[in-house]
């Protein structure tokens, strides 16, 4: 069968597709799961859950404000609470839809999720205060700085239970579509990690296919602190009479460096068995460059250009790490005075540890952390990969698993050398060893947390696994950050 020149042309384009967007063609996904009358009830029940949500949480602020009699203490009727929480949250609902909120994406260790309810939490309730400054209905500014507090923890606590509820359903059948993973490499175990992490996708990869015999037979699991699931490596060769044997709804085609000929082999026997397809491209675009298409009369041009400048974001971002950081100094005092006092008590050797690391473009600093390993540990050796290290005290172990250890970094955020969330600052004999792709890390300021900080995949090298820094870097805003602020949070209270 010969692949039509129009089809032929489309996936010449989207291997040219940026980074950020490597894991599974969203067309494929969508038109797969748009026949699936399953999603659409999702779909519509998340919204209607969203402005319940949002009421919900109005309502609560309202209640709060006068529990604990704040301000002057204005009444209003129960008629009247509802009709401005039902306006707020039909806003709210309406941005959150803006912004992508009810695709069905990956859930990018569920931040972008949660990026996208800050956002439109914040935008709303900036345009609530606004009308409050210039209208003649008195509204409480208290019921609306609630209101703001309030609006985003509902909003996640109720998108985590929708999840529960997605991941019950699919455990019963509902929803789901078979995918097979063709080739059982990194990029093929990274898409199985995420989509196993992604269950509105509602895609469930069964399997993996690979030509290496050597492969056939392992039981691959995902990338996860609890090892939930796993797949066997199936032997090949894919065609239609298999996809229609196992009842298969989806390829992914995970070898970026596949020959076109095998290519369009198997994309011929796919949609042989009406199958769609998708494909991790093969990325030969520069790291730090974006890739924007021109349609001219049919014909897709691709052009590398240079992200813009995020002066007004990086302002913003210095003023939040120095405000964020001054006040966690001052408050979480009296323990940072406990551990380092714990520490000295312990075992022989000084409370803090101070480590040299490269920062921005490289640029060599000392990073702080509270000392985990005994007194005679070599200090730039390769970090211990779990906690159970012999290098590591008692004491340490703790700290570690806590990420306790970490907080001394607060000072170097209030010198200007680490910020909040971005990626970690490694130690300089390894950047020495980077390649051109992994230099990109140091183009932001380092940071405390980060989303590789908070993915599994921290249990391995850092330099190894540099796409969630890649997409921060190339993705990241103020609401982004804000998000990984939240997740750590939830992070540390789990004690992963």
């Amino acid at each position: 069968m010969n692949t039509p020149p129009q089809l032929e042309e489309r996936m010449l384009a989207l291997a040219l597709e940026p980074p950020a967007s490597r894991v599974v063609d969203a067309s494929s996904a969508s038109r797969l799961k748009s026949r699936n009358p399953f999603d659409r009830l999702i779909y519509t029940s998340e919204m209607v859950l969203d402005f319940c949500a949002i009421v919900a949480a109005l309502v609560s602020a309202y209640a709060l404000y006068r529990s604990s009699h704040l301000g002057r203490q204005l009444l209003y009727s129960h008629a009247a609470i509802l009709e401005v929480a039902s306006l707020f949250a039909l806003i709210c609902v309406w941005l959150l839809e803006r912004s992508g909120s009810y695709r069905r994406d990956s859930g990018l260790l569920l931040v972008k999720e949660t990026e996208r309810v800050v956002r439109a939490s914040t935008q709303t309730f900036l345009a609530a205060f606004c009308i409050s400054l210039f209208s003649s209905y008195l509204v409480s500014r208290w019921v609306i700085v609630l209101a703001f507090m309030l609006v985003p923890l509902f909003l996640i606590a109720e998108k985590r239970a929708i999840v529960s509820v997605v991941r019950a359903l699919h455990g019963k059948g509902y929803g789901l579509h078979r995918l097979v993973i063709y080739g059982a490499g990194a990029s093929g175990r990274r898409i199985f990690s995420a989509l196993s992490r992604s269950p509105k996708l509602g895609l469930d990869p069964i399997a993996f296919v690979d030509d290496d015999t050597s492969c056939v037979g392992q039981e691959i699991f995902e990338s996860g602190y609890v090892r939930r699931r796993s797949a066997t490596v199936l032997a090949g060769p894919l065609n239609r009479e298999w996809f229609q044997s196992n009842a298969i709804d989806m390829l992914v085609i995970a070898i970026p460096s596949i020959s076109r000929a095998k290519f369009f082999g198997l994309m011929n026997e796919a949609a042989a068995a009406n199958v769609a397809i998708s494909f991790v491209p093969y990325h030969f675009a520069p790291w730090d460059c974006e890739i924007n298409f021109l349609n001219l009369d049919g014909m897709l041009l691709a052009s590398f250009e240079r992200p813009p400048e995020q002066n007004g974001y990086n302002l913003l971002k210095r003023g939040v790490d120095l405000v964020f950081a001054s006040m966690l100094v001052v408050l979480l005092s009296p323990l940072l005075l406990l551990v380092a006092v714990a520490i000295r008590l312990t075992s022989a050797g000084p409370s803090f540890f101070i480590h040299e690391r490269a920062g921005l473009n490289g640029k060599p600093f000392r990073m702080f952390k509270f000392r985990t390993m005994y007194q005679d540990a070599e200090p730039y050796a390769v970090s211990p990969g779990q906690s159970v290290d012999p290098r590591i005290t008692r004491l340490g172990q703790f700290l570690r698993r806590t990420s306790l250890d970490e907080l001394p970094q607060l000072f170097n955020v209030i010198k200007g050398e680490m910020s909040l969330v971005g990626p970690r600052p490694e130690m300089r004999f390894i950047v020495e060893h980077y390649t051109t792709e992994q230099r990109q890390r140091l183009s932001v300021k380092p940071g405390i947390t980060g989303l590789w900080q908070l993915s599994a995949d921290r249990r391995f090298l850092i330099h190894q696994n540099i796409e969630y820094d890649l997409y921060y870097i190339h993705n990241r805003n103020f609401f982004m950050d804000m998000a990984v602020l939240l997740h750590t949070l939830i992070f540390a209270m789990r004690g992963i």
